[in-house]
């Protein structure tokens, strides 16, 4: 249904650092990068598009990322942590929201929640 997802961010270096680091292992990298915005995606297909905007309010969004499987969604927390992104909850079931759904979640660097998924 999407084809690319844009993000306003107040400092575009961590917010590649840190988008780069959670999404690698769910098969994304950077795609793109200029002084006021990158795509990161898989090769050649930047979906997320960060967009450098100091002035930008911080009306936080959510965005969910599908992942193969329960490592990537670990590895995903993980590796998100490390490049400063803040835990809003740990790779595991979420059997609120159905039977099978397994996620992790992290709020990036301009206080977006940022969930990597696998259902």
């Amino acid at each position: 249904m999407y084809d690319h997802i844009g993000l306003k961010v107040g400092n575009l270096d961590a917010s590649i650092r840190f988008y780069t680091a959670a999404l690698a292992p769910l098969g994304h990298i950077l795609c793109s990068k200029d002084e006021v915005s990158a795509g990161i995606g898989p090769k050649g297909e930047p979906m997320l598009w960060l967009y450098l905007d100091k002035a930008a309010a911080n009306a936080a969004a959510h965005v969910a990322f599908r992942a193969s499987d329960h490592a990537a969604v670990a590895r995903f927390h993980s590796e998100g942590l490390k490049a400063g992104g803040r835990d809003n909850g740990g790779a595991g079931a979420r059997t609120d929201y159905s039977p099978t759904y397994y996620a992790a979640f992290l709020i990036d660097p301009d206080g977006n929640n940022v969930e990597a998924v696998c259902p």
